[in-house]
């Protein structure tokens, strides 16, 4: 590849819906970017690195757990990013329009293709079609980056919690949002 093929190169970005096992090479690149997302302080409740082999078995167990669904981002076909959506208990009938999207991340060395707003939008997708009303989500008042885009997309800032969350010997507030995805079912 020429110099200038180098430069001009465009990488191509995605994101998809995880239906079966992660591949070898996927679940190290998904351990990977979660390692880079911990270091840089985005660590979905992670503050310390957990050894390959528990985040192994975190994310196998996130693809096989029946309340979860898994979304990737991908950079050139590396995953660099996940979203989760925790589904509503089958025994909560009441609250079974909305589910709780959580551990939303991009690898820092994968920032600035739009990739959080594209798994957001195809979570978003994926719920309507599914038949959801409603997502909720919290985040550290520190990410201000993730604050600035659900706000941009039209979730609501509805409360927050003053002793959420403890790392490195501070107390960080969370902020709670909604969105909903489906008024007919509210009209």
């Amino acid at each position: 590849m020429s110099e200038q093929s180098k430069v001009n190169h465009e990488p191509s970005v995605g994101v998809e819906f995880v239906a079966e096992a992660l591949s070898k090479n996927d679940l190290n690149d998904l351990c990977d970017a979660t390692d880079a997302a911990i270091k840089d302080g985005g660590g979905f409740g992670w503050v310390n690195l957990p050894s390959r082999e528990i985040l192994e078995n975190y994310w196998n167990g996130v693809v096989t757990a029946p309340t979860r669904e898994l979304f990737v981002a991908r950079l050139d076909d590396t995953i660099c990013g996940t979203t989760q959506v925790v589904l509503p208990p089958k025994n909560n009938e009441a609250q079974g329009h909305t589910v709780t999207l959580t551990t939303q991340f991009v690898a820092p060395w994968a920032r600035g293709y739009g990739l959080a707003k594209m798994l957001l939008e195809e979570v978003e997708k994926k719920s309507i079609a599914d038949g959801y009303a409603v997502i909720n989500l919290d985040v550290r008042e520190t990410m201000e980056g993730a604050i600035h885009l659900y706000e941009t997309l039209g979730y609501k800032h509805f409360g927050t919690h003053p002793f959420s969350v403890r790392a490195n010997n501070k107390t960080i507030q969370s902020r709670f949002y909604y969105k909903v995805i489906n008024p007919k079912l509210f009209e």
